[in-house]
């Protein structure tokens, strides 16, 4: 119960409370980009949600068996081809850059040709926004936000496929939620009469930060919503003491009788 209740957690967060877009600030190029209409908006959110579930499982298990400290592959290989010291935990995770970057533009192209090969209408609905998404800064992102939960955390702590999947669906989620809200105003906004010197990206920046201080009204959803999934706690405060200890401790301090008969 406690697993499902944090997944819905990361979930929410991601898609909400701090959404890659309007929290973090990235994936602003396609989102400025390809948010002029909501068809293609939508399909470009559905593209990088995609993308990103695949690039977060993949990201997800080189840093937990390559390139955290301590993984399994690169210490098997120190100790038994090497001859290493076993207590020394290798380290690999300057790579980390490196390894996601190549392991996100790998998937954007995997993605395409499998598509594009036995889903062609499903290409043609997305597959024009699949080379852009190999620029998204939010998949980066999903996948150094995994890695800060794998990499140089206790085991009770790290996560694992399903939290990063959860993490990478509700990312994409998110981001489709934010283009698809900005595409829908800039929509209108063709309709309105904008001060010249603000028609285009000027204006799109303006409604992009009216939309991250809206969306600032979720930051207590959190533990709210957390409170609500666990119920009361199981041990409450400890039980009052009686009534007439509460009177005694609540009564104003006098001196004592004894002692002023005894003077």
């Amino acid at each position: 119960m406690d697993t499902v209740i944090e997944l819905i957690l990361i979930a929410l967060t991601a898609v909400l409370i701090q959404n890659f877009v309007l929290y973090y600030f990235v994936g602003i190029c396609p989102y400025l980009g390809v948010s002029r209409k909501v068809d293609m908006a939508f399909g470009m959110g559905c593209a990088v949600t995609f993308v990103i579930s695949i690039a977060a499982l993949l990201s997800w298990a080189l840093t937990t068996f390559l390139l955290r400290p301590g993984a399994p592959i690169p210490q098997y290989i120190w100790e038994s081809w090497l001859d290493g010291d076993p207590a020394a935990k290798i380290d690999l995770s300057i790579l980390s850059y490196i390894m996601y970057i190549f392991v996100i533009a790998s998937s954007v192209q995997f993605v395409e040709m499998y598509v594009r090969k036995f889903f062609p209408y499903l290409y043609k609905s997305f597959g024009v926004f699949l080379p852009l998404i190999t620029t998204n800064c939010a998949i980066l992102f999903a996948c150094l936000e995994i890695m800060k939960h794998v990499s140089g955390v206790p085991e009770a702590d790290r996560w694992g496929a399903h939290h990063a999947l959860t993490l990478a669906v509700g990312g994409g989620l998110g981001f489709t939620l934010a283009i698809v809200i900005m595409a829908g105003i800039r929509q209108e906004l063709d309709l309105c009469d904008v001060p010249k010197p603000l028609r285009g990206a000027g204006i799109t920046l303006i409604v992009a930060g009216i939309l991250a201080m809206a969306f600032m009204g979720f930051s207590g959803m959190r533990g709210n919503v957390e409170a609500a999934l666990r119920g009361p706690a199981a041990n409450d405060a400890p039980a009052q003491p009686a009534a007439h200890s509460a009177a005694r401790d609540h009564a104003p301090i006098r001196p004592d009788e004894n002692e002023e008969n005894r003077r």
